[in-house]
């Protein structure tokens, strides 16, 4: 269980590294622009405050990449307390923007997070 923990936690970690790189770099080409359904001149209004959240994200990433290498309880720790902020994060994201924030951030953090507290 282990394993499968881990290998949840690294894809939610991939995850937000993905989202990182949209916000900061590719916000203002095809695939960031697509992403909200801005035109060029709305992505190049919005970059600055993508790059804020896209850096947000990083730190979600990097958290839970800490986890994962970190050895003993403060690796479970650290898993715990970022996948609990990630989940926070995917709520209010779902509550306030899109409700397709609950599957593609939400959902895989709240199993990573059950599958983390099973594997102990």
């Amino acid at each position: 269980m282990k394993v499968v923990a881990g290998i949840l936690v690294g894809a939610v970690a991939a995850f937000h590294i993905y989202v990182l790189v949209l916000e900061m770099f590719l916000w203002r080409g095809p695939r960031g622009r697509a992403l909200h359904g801005l035109d060029a001149d709305g992505a190049r209004i919005t970059a600055p405050l993508a790059a804020n959240q896209g850096l947000y994200n990083g730190f979600l990433a990097a958290g839970l990449v800490w986890g994962l290498i970190a050895s003993g309880p403060t690796g479970f720790q650290a898993r715990v307390f970022f996948l609990c902020c990630v989940i926070l994060a995917g709520a209010y994201g779902a509550a306030t923007a899109s409700r397709k924030i609950l599957f593609v951030q939400f959902l895989p953090a709240a199993v990573a997070l059950v599958a983390v507290l099973v594997a102990g």
